[in-house]
């Protein structure tokens, strides 16, 4: 089978993933957001299973275009690794998961505290709509988008700039290292909007929760997929959303 029908087959694996992941988030959206602003979306589109159409079609282009050429740019600059069971990348995910979704739900406590609205919305995603959406779409298709496809779409750009002379083999680490980190900024940049939504606006210290947490755990993220691949990516994050709802269920 050619690379570029492997891409393919990877890119439409995803898409049940991504649909149903997209109606949820769709759904979570529907329980979270202010209803002025749902009412307003419901209006534009005609009707709820619109807005799910929608949302979930969405979600289906990105897993099929990230899926598809980052699958193609991950190879290019040799960061695709075969999807394949290793209890050791396993374990070692297993732990960082454990670890990074106990400090995450810290954030119930902290700027919790001091932010009106984290509680109840930390509350309000314990649904089963927001739980299936974080796993789903945060767990698969935000890795897909941005480790899979962004991540390694800087790598080969820093690549084909600055070192086009070095062989994929011996790319140096600080172009992987370079790229994770903007990807990560890139992905806390992404949740600001849906945050702006959600409280009203964008304070300081929100825009420091933001960057500080999804910012932080993107490197993770990003350190998962260059060490075992983009499956242990999207392991890791899944299981980062299940802990921290887990800890929220039991001690908030």
């Amino acid at each position: 089978m050619s690379k570029w029908k492997r891409a393919l087959v990877f890119a439409l694996c995803l898409l049940p993933v991504a649909i149903v992941g997209g109606i949820f988030v769709g759904l979570y959206q529907m329980d979270s957001y202010p209803e002025e602003i749902f009412a307003e979306a419901i209006a534009q589109v005609g009707s709820v299973e619109a807005m799910l159409l929608i949302v979930a079609l969405q979600s289906a282009g990105y897993a099929l275009f990230c899926g598809l050429f980052g699958y193609l740019l991950a190879d290019a600059v040799g960061l695709w690794k075969p999807l394949r069971w290793e209890p050791r990348s396993f374990l070692i995910t297993l732990a960082v998961s454990l670890v990074g979704g106990v400090l995450f739900s810290l954030d119930h406590w902290t700027f919790g505290s001091v932010i009106d609205g984290i509680q109840e919305g930390n509350l309000q995603a314990l649904s089963v709509n927001g739980v299936i959406a974080s796993v789903l779409y945060g767990g698969v298709i935000e890795e897909v988008m941005l480790r899979l496809f962004f991540l390694s779409l800087l790598a080969f750009v820093l690549w084909k700039i600055f070192f086009r002379k070095h062989p994929r083999e011996s790319i140096p680490t600080c172009v992987f290292i370079l790229a994770n980190v903007i990807a990560a900024i890139l992905f806390a940049a992404g949740h600001l909007p849906a945050t702006a939504v959600t409280f009203g606006a964008l304070t300081p210290l929100l825009l420091f929760r933001c960057f500080l947490l999804n910012g932080g755990f993107g490197l993770v993220f990003g350190w998962l997929y260059r060490k075992y691949g983009i499956a242990y990516a999207m392991m890791g994050h899944a299981l980062f959303h299940v802990v921290c709802k887990i800890v929220l269920l039991i001690f908030a």
